[in-house]
C-alpha cells in the first residue's frame, strides 16, 4: 500500500492525517492550539507550540495507523495562511510570537498606506486590498517592534515565513526557507502575474528581501524532512495554504468549479483558471495551488468570523456545552424569529472590508431566546458566504462566464445539516457536501502525490471526486431576497452606516 502523510496546521489545532492512494483516511491525530490575546484586536500564537504539536500528531498519526516513515511516500503541508513568523536563520528561535491572521493591530500602518496612494497598485499587483489581515504588514510590525530586528533582517540573519516555511525549516532542520505561490500570494509583497516578489511593494513596506522565503509550485520537491523526526527521511512534496489546498481537494482544478470552505472563518474559493480576473465587488484575487510554474488563479471571498461564532456562544455567552450543541438548539425553534446577529468581532471581511465594524444583535423582542440567538448565529455563517457567492456571480457575469450551479463545502461546520440547508436555501443552487470532508488535509496529500508520482494528474483525482450528500433548495427566491435584505440591513447597522 502507498501512504500521503498530511500535516494541516490550523488556527485552533494542529492535525496530522495518513491517507492511502485512494485518499481514503486511516488515521487522524490533533490537538488544541493556545491562543493568546495580549490586547484587544491581537491574536497570537507560540511558534515553538506550533512545531511542537505539530510534530506530536505526525508521531501519533503513524502510531495510530501501524506504519512508519518508511511507509510514507510523502508529506504535504496546508495551514492557517497569513499568520507571521520571523526567527533567527542561526538558531531557528522565533523572535516573538506569531501573529494570526485575525489579528488587526497593523490596520493603522494599512491607513497610512492607502493614504500613500498604494490601493490600485496593490490591488494591480497582488490581487488584494490593503488590509491587516495580509502577512506584509505584520512582517512590518515585527520588524519595527521587536527590538533590534531591522538591523538582524538587514544584515541577513533573520527569517520571515508563513507557517509553511516555519515548518519547513524545522522539519528540515534549517536546510528548506521555502513557501509555495499559494502563500506568497497572501503576504501583499508578491506579484502574482508573474510569480515573484515585488521590489516595489517590498521598498514601500521597508522589507528587507533577505528575510523572504524562496518561492515553488505547490506541487515540488521541497526538501525532506530530516530523518531525526519521524525515523526516516521523508519527502515533503506538496504545500499549500489552507484554503487553496481545500480547492484541490474538492477536486476544483477549472475555471468556475467553487467551494467554500466553513471553519474558524469561512472561505469561498472559485477557481478562475489561467485568467487573473479582478474583482469589481470586494473580492480577492489569489494564486491557486498550481502543480507546475503555469499561473493558476482563483476569486477569494473571506469571513473572518464563521465557525468562530459558534465557539463565542460557547465560551463567551457559555450557550452550550460543546461546540456540537448548536444544532439542537437552533432546532428548537422554526426560525430565528426576526432576529440577526452580525459577528464582526475583528470587523468584517469581502465583501465589505469594514474593519470598524463589530458585532451586533438585531431584531429583538421580548419574546427572543436563547435559541433564537443560537440559530441566529449559527445562520450568520450562510448569510456571510451567501453574500461572498453573489458577489462572485456579479464577477463571473461581468466577464462573460456562467454563474455558478452548485457549491462544494468543507469544513467542520459542513457537517451541520440544518446549515448546509439554510445555505441551499439562500442560494438557490445545490449544495454538495464530498463523501471525503478532510479535503483541505486531502489537497496538501494529493499535491505531495503528484509531485513524487504516486497519482497520474489531475484528471485521475477529478475522477475520485464524490458527493456524500446534496442539499438541493427547499425555498423560493422571494423568501431568500428578503432574508438577504434583512442581513444587509444588520450589516450596515454593525458597520454604524445609516
Amino acid at each position: 500500500m502507498t501512504y500521503l502523510l498530511a500535516l494541516d496546521q490550523g488556527t485552533s489545532s494542529s492535525r496530522s492525517i495518513v491517507f492511502d492512494a485512494d485518499g481514503r483516511v486511516v488515521a487522524v491525530a490533533q490537538r488544541e492550539l493556545t491562543q493568546h490575546f495580549p490586547q484587544p484586536g491581537w491574536v497570537e500564537h507560540d511558534p515553538m507550540e506550533i512545531w511542537d504539536t505539530q510534530l506530536a500528531t505526525a508521531r501519533a498519526a503513524l502510531a495510530q495507523a501501524g506504519l512508519s516513515a518508511r511507509d510514507i511516500r510523502a508529506v504535504g503541508i496546508t495551514h492557517q495562511r497569513e499568520t507571521t513568523v520571523l526567527w533567527h536563520r542561526r538558531t531557528g528561535e522565533p523572535l516573538s510570537r506569531a501573529i494570526v491572521w485575525q489579528d488587526r493591530r497593523t490596520e493603522p500602518l494599512c491607513a497610512q498606506l492607502r493614504e500613500q496612494g498604494l490601493t490600485e497598485t496593490v490591488q494591480a499587483t497582488t490581487g488584494l486590498v490593503i488590509d491587516a489581515y495580509f502577512s506584509g504588514t505584520k512582517l512590518r510590525w515585527l520588524l519595527d517592534t521587536v527590538p533590534g530586528a531591522r538591523a538582524l533582517a538587514e544584515a541577513g540573519e533573520l527569517a520571515f515565513g508563513t507557517i509553511d516555511s516555519w515548518l519547513m525549516w524545522q522539519l528540515t532542520r534549517g536546510a528548506v526557507h521555502a513557501t509555495d505561490v499559494s502563500n506568497a500570494s497572501r503576504t501583499m509583497l508578491f506579484n502574482v502575474h508573474n510569480n515573484r516578489w515585488d521590489d516595489g511593494l517590498l521598498a514601500a513596506l521597508d522589507i528587507p528581501p533577505a528575510v523572504l522565503p524562496q518561492v515553488l509550485p505547490s506541487s515540488a520537491a521541497f526538501g525532506d524532512v530530516h530523518a531525526d523526526w519521524l525515523g526516516h527521511a521523508i519527502p515533503i512534496g506538496g504545500v499549500a495554504g489552507d484554503q487553496q489546498s481545500a480547492l484541490f481537494g474538492q477536486a476544483c482544478f477549472s475555471e468556475g468549479l467553487a467551494k467554500n470552505t466553513y471553519g474558524t472563518g469561512c472561505f469561498l474559493l472559485m477557481h478562475t483558471g489561467s485568467r487573473c480576473q479582478r474583482s469589481a465587488n470586494g473580492l480577492l484575487t489569489t494564486s491557486a495551488a498550481q502543480t507546475s510554474a503555469t499561473p493558476a488563479y482563483a476569486l477569494e471571498g473571506s469571513v473572518f468570523v464563521g465557525g468562530a461564532v459558534v465557539q463565542w456562544l460557547r465560551d463567551g455567552l457559555q450557550a452550550i456545552d460543546s461546540s456540537s450543541g448548536v444544532q439542537a438548539l437552533a432546532e428548537s425553534v422554526p426560525d430565528s424569529d426576526g432576529v440577526v446577529v452580525v459577528p464582526a468581532f475583528t470587523g468584517l471581511g469581502a465583501p465589505y472590508w469594514k474593519p470598524h465594524a463589530r458585532g451586533t444583535i438585531t431584531g429583538l423582542t421580548r419574546g427572543s431566546t436563547l435559541d433564537h440567538i443560537a440559530r441566529a448565529s449559527l445562520e450568520s455563517i450562510a448569510f456571510q458566504s451567501a453574500a461572498l457567492l453573489l458577489a462572485m456571480d456579479r464577477d463571473a457575469q461581468t466577464a462573460g462566464g456562467q454563474p455558478l450551479r452548485e457549491l462544494r463545502v468543507d469544513g467542520g461546520a459542513s457537517a451541520n445539516n440544518l446549515l448546509m440547508q439554510f445555505q441551499a436555501d439562500l442560494l438557490g443552487i445545490p449544495v454538495l457536501r464530498p463523501k471525503v470532508i478532510e479535503t483541505t488535509a486531502l489537497g496538501a496529500a494529493y499535491l505531495a502525490g503528484l509531485s513524487c508520482g504516486v497519482f497520474s494528474g489531475t484528471d485521475e483525482l477529478a475522477a475520485r471526486w464524490q458527493a456524500e450528500h446534496r442539499f438541493e433548495p427547499q425555498r423560493d427566491r422571494t423568501w431568500a431576497t428578503e432574508r438577504m435584505a434583512a442581513w444587509e440591513h444588520a450589516v450596515r447597522q454593525a458597520a454604524l452606516e445609516t
